[in-house]
């Protein structure tokens, strides 16, 4: 039985990971860090990511140790009894380290500081007309479902309808646990390929909708110039009831220095209507920023939300094979169904290791 080996790489990394995390106990102990609001909070973040590396690091150390004495043994005993148990041990040892191997360089990798951060997404219907229109909605009730499924909430900011049972346009707030780093990667063009319900000749159309998740942005995140903005009120149009349709609550605002404009008209308040824009506005604006820094992530945008078109996809959803494909990573899972019913978790599970995968090979270049 070969005796298993820890990775050099990793070896490494969990050598570094355990040198910071006694720099950073060390640091946290100083009268210099506790008077300093901004270090206590940095280094106590460093920490919680930190911790979980160098215990996972140091079971799956003492497993390793633990499964060479049992080969040791194997090689060695001439009891019969004993050699037996001792394999039983090794077996298990070696799940043992096989799993937490695994867990290691999951938790090697830094988490996104945005992670935890509640996610503003965008839905717009691109090439395909009505159908892409249909199909946008369809996303939507897509993510509520799954929101539904995980726990968190819904908070709607804009809704531009077109035929019934279609939208041109929603934003919704997702708040809860991990949101952005699950929802992320649902950025981009998302393509349907089906019958629509006006086709008479059974004819396959293939359809668009474009999908923007961005991290919800603070205050302190992003300063806004009152003097950047130009607020222009409306009537709102659409459902609301009559209170809604009959007074100049909607919300327009332009960041002038961008030129990006942002619309609410979900609330009856002007108020209420112009806070939600800013907050949408905001995000935008980090995003941005973000994308600006991160030279890839920008072309990576660039790519996945294009303007729409059919061939930007990152994603198709064919009904007549019952097939979802992300084109990104070669993943395709028949259960189409049960997917725009909410069960995402398999595709953003394998998006997320992907991920990882990438980072972990950048890492080593």
């Amino acid at each position: 039985m070969k005796v298993p080996t820890l990775d050099p790489r990793i070896d490494d990394r969990l050598s570094e990971a355990e040198r910071r995390f006694k720099g950073v106990e060390e640091a946290l102990a100083s009268p210099e860090v506790l008077s300093s609001p901004d270090q206590l909070r940095q280094l106590g973040q460093e920490r919680s990511w930190l911790d979980p590396v160098v215990r996972t690091g140091r079971e799956l150390r003492d497993a390793l140790e633990e499964c060479a004495g049992a080969i040791e043994l194997i090689e060695l005993s001439d009891d019969r009894e004993m050699t037996e148990l001792a394999q039983e041990e090794a077996a298990l040892l070696q799940d043992r380290i096989e799993e937490l191997s695994k867990k290691v360089k999951e938790l090697l990798i830094p988490p996104d500081p945005l992670g935890d951060r509640p996610a503003v997404v965008e839905i717009r219907a691109g090439t395909g007309g009505d159908e892409a229109g249909l199909f946008a909605a369809d996303l939507m009730r897509m993510y509520r479902l799954y929101a539904e499924r995980t726990g968190w909430s819904i908070e709607l900011i804009n809704l531009s309808e077109g035929i019934p049972g279609a939208i041109k346009e929603a934003v919704f707030l997702v708040r809860g646990k991990g949101v952005y780093a699950r929802l992320r990667w649902e950025s981009g063009v998302h393509r349907v390929q089906r019958v629509p319900a006006t086709e008479s000749q059974g004819r396959i159309h293939t359809s668009a909708a474009t999908v923007a998740v961005l991290p919800e942005a603070e205050d302190v995140d992003v300063d806004i110039d009152a003097n950047d903005l130009r607020i222009d009120t409306f009537r709102s149009s659409g459902p609301g009831g009559q209170s809604v349709n009959t007074t100049d609550s909607a919300i327009r605002i332009t960041h002038l220095p961008t030129g990006l404009v942002v619309s609410c008209q979900d609330e009856k308040s002007q108020h209420k209507n112009k806070a939600k824009a800013l907050k949408v506005l905001r995000s935008r604006l980090l995003d941005l920023r973000i994308a600006e820094s991160e030279a890839e992530r920008s072309r990576e945008r660039k790519t996945q939300i294009g303007t729409g078109d059919r061939s930007a996809k990152i994603r198709t959803y064919n009904f007549p094979q019952n097939r979802v494909t992300d084109h990104r990573i070669g993943l395709t899972l028949h259960r189409l169904g049960e997917i725009l019913g909410g069960d995402l978790d398999e595709v953003t599970a394998a998006l997320r290791l992907a991920e990882q995968e990438e980072r972990m090979e950048a890492h080593d270049a």
